[in-house]
């Protein structure tokens, strides 16, 4: 008798973009999928506690219950699946089995599909469905599709300036003293490799102790440099690419907080891989994790369930005081879309992080002036363009807690969450860096935000360790009444952030909180001052 299922909301996804399918999937290669659990509401973006809950009051709060747990594990071995790990923590199941034994259990008629930008691919499209007997208790699963949903966001232009080092990092960003001692800093990797070689020569370049750094290999293997000089040109190229941002985030964290413990988390660029490294970090508890990638928050690439499911666990988060540091792109309005419409960048348009901007330096010697990062044609066309991303998202609505006027470009377009909340350098003259022995320039959001995720780390160090998600206190009234934003950043006042041609219009900086830097660059003493 056939079993019955029904349908699992928010799953549907339609065919990527520039992908063909070519063929059925093998019905006997073994694939793993994250099962998604239902479970207590999480706190909205205006409900969070003033300080993060330990990992034993958020499971007991807001973890899935073993009975659906059980009940999920007994159905799907009825179709021939393996349950290989739960957490209740973050209501979720590690299943694997072979493409056919899914495709029963889910009705997923899994393909492979060939696309330019990430040749041979496993694939599906429409909507999934569950067992009926998991109805309404498996709200998400993820894995079945590999198509990518994390883009880098780095870029690296000429510049007349020299590129800053650690010491000129914390002079111009006032860093309070300390070097991150007995704090724990995540960085979210969705490719590369890391080498110590080159941490080694970094460190010994700029009078840096060499850090802790852990490797987290979540779904994916960090790639040797041995392994990558083997590969095709062109497949050789993308993965120095991939390497460089690696490389440039831990080194910027490193060369701040020498003396935190760094760890690295490598998962795959799709939908689950998103998901399981975030619920790795929900059971790390890390002060602060450091994200340089994401995609426009309403690209058909990412389903509801799977962008839903990625925001759950970034309320998680922010619930246990962790600050996600999320780049907030490097494409201007446009973030690679060619609608002609504004977007913003997801997860940095999700209220539950903290959503980083990119500013850059001009003019010289006493008259270096920083502004929002914008360099023609104000995306990345492969000859040093680039800008910030900002703006207001179509998806997410405001919080209470960001009382700011900003009206969005989209005349459709809901009261949406406002996207920087800060900036830093991620424009010219971008940072010092060292890959494969030898000297490297680089920049974007990307690195604007571990250099923001350092900070939060030498702040929460000077506070005695106390660990709160910081976004919604930038807006919250500090000593003397400002929001401390104001108090803890410099107002960046000139630049935009427009892309071209499309959408061909952008947001201005100006004075107070706009959507191209957010409150500003960070003021790392003022903001000591303003949390205390």
């Amino acid at each position: 008798m056939e079993r019955r299922h029904a349908l699992l909301p928010g799953s549907g996804r339609p065919g990527k973009r520039d992908a063909t399918r070519i063929r059925a999937a093998d019905a006997d290669e073994r694939l793993e999928v994250t099962v998604e659990l239902r479970g207590p509401a999480l706190p909205d973006p205006d409900d969070l506690p003033a300080d993060g809950l330990s990992p034993e009051e958020f499971e007991a709060a807001y973890g899935a219950t073993r009975e659906d747990a059980d009940e999920t594990t007994r159905v799907l071995r009825g179709f021939g699946l393996a349950v290989d790990d739960v957490s209740l923590a973050t209501r979720s199941l590690r299943v694997s089995g072979t493409v056919s034994a899914m495709d029963a259990a889910f009705r997923a008629n899994l393909g492979i599909y060939r696309s330019p930008d990430q040749g041979d691919f496993r694939g599906r499209e429409g909507e999934l469905h569950v067992p009926a007997e998991l109805d309404g208790i498996v709200t998400g699963v993820f894995g079945l599709d590999q198509r990518r949903v994390a883009q880098r966001k780095a870029a690296a232009a000429p510049s007349s300036l020299s590129p800053l080092r650690p010491e000129d990092l914390e002079a111009r960003y006032n860093f309070p003293p300390g070097d991150g001692a007995g704090q724990r800093i995540g960085i979210a990797e969705f490719g590369g490799g890391y080498y110590p070689d080159d941490m080694r020569a970094y460190c010994t370049r700029h009078r840096r102790p060499m850090p802790a750094v852990q490797l987290v290999s979540i779904n994916l293997e960090p790639q040797p440099w041995e392994e990558i000089k083997a590969h095709p040109r062109d497949q050789r190229a993308f993965e120095l690419l991939e390497a460089g941002e690696v490389m440039m985030d831990v080194q910027i964290v490193a060369g701040l907080c020498p003396a935190s413990e760094i760890t690295l988390y490598f998962a795959t660029f799709d939908q689950k891989g998103w998901v399981d490294l975030l619920d790795r970090v929900i059971r790390d508890r890390p002060v602060a994790l450091s994200v340089s990638w994401g995609m426009a928050e309403d690209s058909p690439d990412w389903s509801r369930a799977g962008r839903r499911a990625i925001n759950q666990r970034l309320s998680a988060a922010a619930t246990l005081g962790i600050t996600v540091c999320v780049a907030a792109g490097d494409d201007g309005t446009g973030d690679q879309m060619d609608d002609g419409r504004a977007h913003v960048d997801f997860p940095s348009s999700s209220p539950f992080v903290l959503a980083v901007g990119g500013t850059m330096l001009t003019g010289g010697g006493p008259d270096v002036v920083e502004e929002a990062w914008w360099v023609k044609p104000g995306y990345r066309d492969g000859e040093g363009g680039g800008s910030t991303g900002g703006g207001v998202s179509t998806i997410f609505h405001r919080p209470r807690w960001q009382d700011v006027t900003v009206a969005s470009l989209n005349a459709d377009s809901i009261d949406g969450r406002v996207v920087p909340d800060v900036a830093a350098l991620a424009g010219p003259p971008q940072y010092d860096l060292t890959l494969r022995g030898r000297h490297e320039v680089n920049g974007g959001t990307s690195a604007s935000t571990p250099l923001w995720a350092a900070m939060i780390a030498r702040v929460t160090a000077a506070l005695d360790g106390r660990q709160r998600f910081l976004t919604p206190l930038l807006y919250q009234p500090g000593p003397d009444g400002q929001p401390r934003g104001r108090i803890a950043c410099r107002d960046v006042t000139a630049g935009q952030n427009a892309s071209h041609p499309h959408p061909g219009k952008g947001y201005a900086a100006g004075a107070g909180y706009d959507a191209v830097t957010g409150w500003g660059a960070a003021d790392g003493v003022a903001l000591l001052e303003a949390l205390r």
